[in-house]
């Protein structure tokens, strides 16, 4: 491992679906579940479904940049959401889902958003890019309980719909960045 592990967190609807790719993802090394960039401090899960702390659910990803890129690792963030679909994903539905990118230095931020300006110019999307990219802030960690929620429950009916289809799409679209 480098000397020079970054952070980035992402919102990319529920954070069961978002952790559940990127545990798997060849250089990052930490992957935590939780809350950023509302306005209660210390929120919990049940605050954060109202909609009305502003937090959104969201990964911090701990990853090295000798293994893998942040580039790389939004690549994989816009192929595994729909960042077309304000405060939405799937039938997950409130702020609290929105798409965002939460940097921790500038030079995270400039890149971020270089991936959207690519991303619009190619065409990939019919509809905007309406993900924020905006600086980390008032992140908290989700509860024990949903920390590696899909490795623990994969049967569980959620996992099943939602996530399970994430990961298959992220290991046919990204194999060579898989974890051994």
């Amino acid at each position: 491992m480098s000397d020079s592990l970054q952070t980035i967190t992402l919102g990319g609807g529920c954070f069961w679906c978002t952790e559940s790719v990127y545990v798997q993802v060849r250089g990052v090394l930490t992957v935590e579940s939780g809350y950023s960039n509302g306005h209660v401090v210390q929120p919990d899960y049940e605050q954060v479904c109202t909609g009305t702390t502003g937090h959104n659910e969201v990964v911090k990803l701990g990853f090295d940049p000798a293994q893998i890129s942040l580039r790389e690792i939004l690549e994989i963030f816009f192929v595994i959401h729909d960042p077309t679909t304000l405060n939405r994903q799937g039938h997950d539905v409130g702020t609290q889902y929105r798409s965002g990118i939460y940097f921790s230095t500038p030079a995270q931020e400039k890149i971020a958003k270089e991936v959207i300006s690519d991303m619009t110019q190619s065409g990939v999307y019919s509809q905007p890019i309406v993900t924020e990219v905006m600086p980390l802030a008032n992140d908290w960690p989700a509860e024990t309980y949903h920390q590696n929620f899909f490795a623990k429950n994969p049967g569980q009916g959620y996992c099943l719909a939602v996530a399970a289809p994430k990961v298959a799409k992220f290991r046919k679209t990204f194999a060579r960045l898989m974890k051994n």
